[in-house]
């Protein structure tokens, strides 16, 4: 079916859209933490940066007592080494768009730090095919 929007106008309402996460996966980490009565944590806690700093994020699962932010990366978005693609059509803008997020992927880390947190990053395709080593590698960072 042809589109009714021309490039530009079908860009610029696509950019208009907002997600809030990968829910299905986070759902899924969320469900195997329930299974191995992993508690004491909550999804989307705002975590600020300081008085002084306008850093905010919001980590997919908060720690707090513990100080550990869970990331559950897509392996599209995030560019996944063994998984991540580009599409074919405009390029350019997909390589640009995968670097801008691994750049701030790095930069929330390297903040949160920082601040005192430890982070852990999951991908997509670990939690769909290796569960139950996501679950060890955060009992370990939790213990």
């Amino acid at each position: 079916m042809a589109d009714i929007f021309t490039r530009v106008k079908r860009s610029a309402v696509m950019s208009r859209i907002r997600s809030h996460g990968n829910k299905s996966t986070e759902a899924s980490l969320a469900k195997l933490f329930r299974s191995q009565k992993i508690c004491g944590w909550r999804r989307q806690m705002e975590i600020r940066g300081g008085q002084k700093t306008k850093f905010r994020v919001k980590p997919d699962f908060v720690f707090g007592k513990q100080k550990l932010a869970v990331f559950v990366d897509g392996c599209f978005w995030h560019g996944c080494p063994r998984h991540g693609h580009q599409p074919r059509d405009n390029r350019k803008f997909w390589k640009n768009k995968f670097a801008r997020n691994q750049a701030r992927d790095r930069f929330v880390n390297r903040t949160l730090r920082r601040l005192g947190w430890r982070i852990i990053r999951i991908w997509e395709c670990s939690l769909k095919r290796h569960p139950e080593t996501c679950i060890k590698r955060l009992q370990r960072a939790l213990k």
